[in-house]
Parts: C-alpha cells; structure tokens; sequence
C-alpha cells in the first residue's frame, strides 16, 4: 500500500530518532526541540487571536495549522540545529594534544590577526560583519588557549563554554520568534520580502524598534527567557561533557544526522505545498518564519513564464492591441499626441508614505487625521478610486515612475536590471525639465540612489542637508516639515534658473516609529501612534502649500498628491481590495477645474493623466494611461510578490505561482465607500482572466527583452 507524503516523514522521524538516542549529541537536541516546539505552539496560538489575524478558524484549519507547522518548525529546528551539533562532534581531548593542539592554536592566532589589522573581503561587505567575525575568533582562540594552556581546568572551562554556546542557541531561538511576532504585528504576516530588506538595511531597522518600542523591557524579558531555557537545558545535559562520544560514535552520530537533513531538505518545499487554504491566514500560522525567510531570499524575483499562467503570444497581442492599437508584441511604443499647445507648467509629485484612502474623512473616517488634505482634495481634481499595485514604498515609486503593472517578485527599483528605464523623468527631460527626487531619508535604503539616478533623476536626500536644516529626524530620516523647507529652497533656485522642474517628493513621517516634532498637532509624539503619524503628516503638508503659495513659480505649477500604498495589507484573502486603495489628486488653481473623477484608475495611470492635461506630445511605452481620454477603458493592478491581481468591471482576477488562477467578484460601492467584501465566483469569466494574463505576461516579456528602455 502506497503511504502518503505525511506518513513517509512520519516513519523517517521513527527511524531516525532512535539512532541518535544512546548518544550525547541527542540530548541538547531533544530539549532545545522540545523548548523550541512550545515557542512555536505559543507564537502560532498569538496569531490567531492577534487582532490584526481579521479571521475565523474551523476546528480543522487549527489542526491543520498546528499539525504541519509542527513539522515544519522540526524540520527547521533539524537543519538549524546542524550548526550546535557541529560544535559539539568536535568537542574531544585529541585536538589539545601535542604537536596538534599547538598548531591549530597558532592557525587561529593568525587568522584572527590577519582579520583585525589586514583589508579582507569582510571589509567589502561594510557594517558590523567585520567587527562580529573578529568578535567571535577572539572569543575562539581565547576558549581554545584557556583548554590549552590549563589542561587541568580543561572540563571546568568546557562547561562554561557550552553555558554559553546553549544560551546564545536559545537567544536566536527566543529572539527569532519575538522578531517574528512584531513582523505579524506589523504585517500580518510570515517573514516574506520585506524581512529579506531588513536584514539588509540593518541598522535602519534596529533604529526603528529602538524608537517604536519599548526595548528595555522587552530585552530583559528575552534574556531572562533565554537564561531559564538554557539553565533548564544546562542540567540536564552537562553531564554528558565528562564522557565524550568517541570517534566511530562520532561518525555514526554524523552519518544519522545527515540523513535526518536530507530528509529535511526534502521534506520542507513539500510541506509548503500544503498551504493551500482559500483562508491565508491559515496558511501563514502553519508556515514556518524561519523557512518563510529562506524562501524570499533564495526568491526574489519570479520567473512569469515558469511560475505563471501564460497565453499564446497571437492572443496576448489581440488582447492588448483594444488598449494600445499599434501593440506589436514587443513593446507598447505609440506616439500621444494633443491638438492643444503644450503647457510648460512646473510639477511636483509627492508621494505619501502609508496614506490608507481609509484616512481621510471623505471616504469615512471620523478621526479628523486629514484636514488639509480633506479640504484640498474639494479644490482639485480627485481621483477617489484609485488603487495602488502594491504594498511596498518601492512598488509605488515603480508605478509612478514607470508606469508599469507590477511584476511577480521583487520591484523593478530593487532589481539589477532597474537603469535606464523608459519613465516619467524621460519623458520631462525630453521637454527640457529639470527632474529630480527629493527624499528626507537615506536614499540608498530600498536601492532608491541606484535606481533614480540612473534613471535621468538628480537626487537630494538626507545628506543634502545642513545640521542647521534639520529641526527633527529619527531614523527613518528628517520630518516632512524640514524635507518641504528643503524642496521650497531647491525649487527657487531651480525657478532662478528660467528652466521648468519636475520634482518627486517623497515623504517619511507616517511611518512606524510615528514620531515627529512635539506641539505641532493635538496628539502626542510620545505616544508613537499611527493616527499621530497621520496627522503630522497632514500638517507637514499644509505648512508645505503655505510656504509654496508665496513663492513665484507657484502659479505655475501642478501639484500631484498621491499615497505610495496603504498603511497596512493584512486581509483574509491574498489581495484584500481595501488595502490598496489610495486617495490620489491633482492640484493646480487657475488651470485645473476642481472636480471628482469616480472612474476606476491604477496608480500607473496617474503621471499619464497629468502628462495628459499639460497637452503633451511624446512617445511612449507606458502601459499607464490618460483617464481622461475616451479611450481609456478601467482597470486597476494590485499585486504581492507572488500574486498578481487584475481589477475589472467589479471582479478581481488573481494570477499565482503553480498557474492558479482565483476569481472574485464584489459588489459595487459608492465613490467613497473603502470595503469591497471578496466572493469567489461560481463560474470564471475567461475573459478577465486572459486579459489579466495578457497585461502580466507582456510586462514580463517586455522586461525580459528591454523592451521598456529610454528610447534612443
């Protein structure tokens, strides 16, 4: 009888196990296991009670979530633990023996010196790696010396060094799940890309749960954990340091063991296959964070046509030749043309960090977080159902900039292939702009410098300024308020210069730690809120308007406000439509009537709108589009890393790895109505499905041929 895939790992786990049980080595593993097993229980058990887990469970989702995760977590555990079991084959009297103990001594010596006082690669990588790598064969040559040199306090030494190598075990075990739980509070979610950045940009992230969080206690909390776990493990085990395994106890400890990582190797994809439920927040607690992690890193971009469903090219060209009539399955090159004069008008485009649609109290909310933008969105012209493509800061620079759909995997600002793009900075600077982004942080976080700079944008950031221009910073960067003082500055001298700008502004305020200068607004920056993050945020920008109206290239000048994504992406299902609906308006008095637009635009539509109303001819490979124009038929991209979503006619059409394909439909809601509950369809509409696939597919080639470069 054929067994199932559970059921073969079940007797693997049988087999194994008591292989390893008359040696040593088993039992650290066995404890630390166990320890690690209830974390994991515990932590799985916090999300699904965690407010932002919008969910309810069936009794048998539960048992599916912590069953499989169960496994996951001990196959995790298996190839994590490879590294402590390492330590501990090598622990032996032989190595200190002469001649060898002398040379191996001398080897580290060496090693250690030539680190400290000598440039090597390490010192490429910059940071902290160089000062952890000298930190750690210090501690080794001094562990190795002391056993050494004093044979006889050789096991008294020995068992201060595995107190220690057991508790820094256990603080990567305790920290792991703690970092994982403020991930979920954050996003609702596993470790994916964005914990893939953060371990990148490192001293950026310290620096924010420094200043988001209580850190005191909750350090002394995850030491104390971390102390009890390994005394508990210590005495139970140390025991085992007078009696070592010997060398044929070593190798078949070894070869048990290696089998065990074999087993897990294989063991862990096939277990992701099981998150399958409709539900992903069920899929997220059964997941493993650590392997999550593992996943986004080993994948940051996606192969569409390996990973995708695709059409035949003759199909994909028929689709999108209904937009974009000269299409000729390469690119999307078309001349746009005006039968009006072109307008030179100045533009300023700022972009929003996290500004949910949900904040304003046009669209509902009672809170009173955005009363400038309230009042400024009656005198402009309003988009109120536009949808951002992703949930990332990068994502809506993408789509501003480029005007393209997103693409599976990483943004095309984090990509190696992100220069020389065919983009909205093009576009002015063949007009004789002056183009630039503005940003109050650093912009190398989120390859932001590599990207705008080599895509025809000079760049001013948190290194233009002065420490006489900086009023308040945290570690995201500057206050909005010093970053729009520092825009009023550079757009003067810009307008002295008789030569028309295109300026990108991106702002930082309302963003997790939410702290900005105190008696601006009625809400404290101590409380490190998002509602006061919000509101900052709103006040920044109105002192920015007042600033600007007194200057002379105002009258001049279109103003584009529009969110990067929503302040959060967590929903029941892959792409909950709520989160990814931004407010977006154009502001310019005496030249734009004020007006409320209700059609269903994309992020990407909207720098093509305004190229639109300033009577533009150029040619272009947008796939963004003129809202404006009869032409333009609605439609909206809305996207993770994985899941590519399509917006049409009230359905939602989702693209994802294996070629899954889900549709949903939703009721129609009024202009300032944010909730669109999802319903699966009982019959797909192939159409929107070729149509969704047709837009991807074709971005996707396009990309991978450079086929959206400048144009020459």
């Amino acid at each position: 009888m054929k067994r199932s895939f559970l059921e073969q790992l079940y007797y693997c786990i049988l087999l194994l196990t008591p292989m390893m049980l008359n040696f040593s080595l088993y039992r650290p593993f066995k404890y630390l296991l166990i320890c690690y097993l209830i974390i994991n229980i515990a932590l799985r058990c916090i999300f699904v009670f965690h407010p932002i887990t919008t969910s309810s469970f069936t009794v048998l989702e539960l048992l599916k979530s912590f069953s499989i995760g169960a496994l996951n977590d001990f196959f995790v555990f298996v190839l994590g633990y490879s590294l402590f079991g390492l330590y501990y084959i090598f622990l032996s009297n032989a190595k200190y023996s002469k001649p060898w103990g002398y040379l191996i001594f001398g080897i580290l010596s060496a090693i250690l010196i030539y680190i400290c006082f000598f440039n090597t690669i390490l010192n490429e990588y910059g940071g902290s790696i160089p000062e952890i790598v000298q930190i750690f064969l210090a501690i080794k040559v001094f562990c190795f010396g002391s056993c050494l040199f004093f044979p006889r306090n050789r096991n008294s030494i020995r068992k201060v060094i595995y107190f220690f190598t057991l508790f820094l075990f256990s603080l990567v075990l305790v920290q792991n799940s703690i970092s994982e739980f403020f991930f979920w509070n954050e996003f609702g979610l596993r470790y994916n890309f964005i914990a893939v950045d953060y371990l990148v940009y490192t001293n950026t992230v310290i620096g924010n749960i420094l200043e988001s969080y209580p850190v005191i206690p909750l350090f002394i909390g995850v030491g104390l954990l971390t102390l009890l776990m390994t005394i508990y493990i210590y005495k139970k085990t140390f025991k085992d340091l007078y009696k070592l395994m010997n060398f044929p106890s070593k190798i078949v400890c070894l070869i048990s063991y290696f089998i065990l990582m074999i087993a897990a190797i294989f063991a862990l994809p096939k277990l992701s296959s099981f998150e399958n439920s409709p539900n992903v927040f069920t899929n997220e607690i059964q997941a493993n964070g650590t392997y999550k992690f593992y996943q986004a890193f080993s994948h940051s971009e996606l192969d569409y046509f390996k990973f995708f469903p695709t059409l035949p090219q003759e199909q994909v060209i028929s689709i999108l030749r209904k937009d974009y009539p000269n299409y000729n399955g390469k690119s999307l090159i078309r001349t746009i043309s005006s039968d009006s004069t072109a307008l030179k008008k100045n533009v300023v485009l700022i972009t929003i960090e996290s500004l949910s649609a949900d904040f304003m109290a046009y669209y509902g909310n009672k809170k009173q977080l955005t009363p400038f933008l309230d009042s400024i969105a009656t005198h402009s012209l309003f988009f109120t159902n536009t949808y951002a493509t992703g949930n990332r800061t990068v994502r809506g620079l993408e789509a501003v900039s480029l005007s393209i759909p997103p693409s599976p995997g990483e943004s095309i600002v984090k990509r190696k292939d992100n220069k020389n793009k065919f983009s909205t900075a093009s576009v002015f600077k063949e007009k004789g702009y002056q183009v630039k982004y503005l940003y109050g942080g650093d912009a190398y976080f989120d390859n932001m410098r590599d990207f705008f700079s080599n895509n025809q944008y000079d760049i001013v950031d948190k290194s233009s300024f002065t420490d006489e221009e900086i009023s308040f910073k945290n570690i995201w960067g500057v206050c909005d308020e010093d970053m729009y003082v520092k825009a009023i500055q550079v757009m003067n001298q810009e307008h002295q210069s008789g030569v028309p700008f295109f300026n990108h502004i991106m702002t930082v305020s309302n963003h997790r730690p939410y702290t900005y200068p105190d008696g601006k607004i009625d809400i404290d920056p101590k409380s490190k809120s998002r509602e006061g993050g919000v509101k900052y945020t709103d006040y920044a920008l109105k002192q920015f308007f007042k600033m600007a109206q007194k200057q002379a290239w105002y009258a001049n000048t279109v103003f584009v406000i529009i969110s990067d994504h929503c302040a959060s992406s967590a929903g029941k299902t892959e792409l909950p439509l709520d989160k990814y609906r931004i407010p977006a308006m154009i502001y310019a008095p005496n030249f734009i009537s004020p007006a409320q637009n209700n059609t269903l635009i994309s992020q990407i539509d909207v720098m093509p709108t305004v190229l639109g109303l300033l009577n533009f001819n150029y040619t272009s490979k947008f796939y963004g589009q003129d809202v404006l124009k009869p032409s333009y038929s609605p439609r909206a991209f809305i996207a993770t890393y994985q899941d590519m979503g399509f917006i049409k006619d009230n359905t939602l059409t989702i693209l994802s790895p294996t070629k899954k394909v889900q549709q949903f439909s939703f009721a129609p809601t009024a202009p300032n109505e944010v909730k669109s509950p999802l319903f699966p369809v009982s019959k797909v509409k192939q159409a929107y499905v070729d149509q969704a696939i047709s837009y991807y597919q074709s971005t996707a080639e396009q990309l991978q041929k450079k086929e959206y470069q400048q144009l020459k």
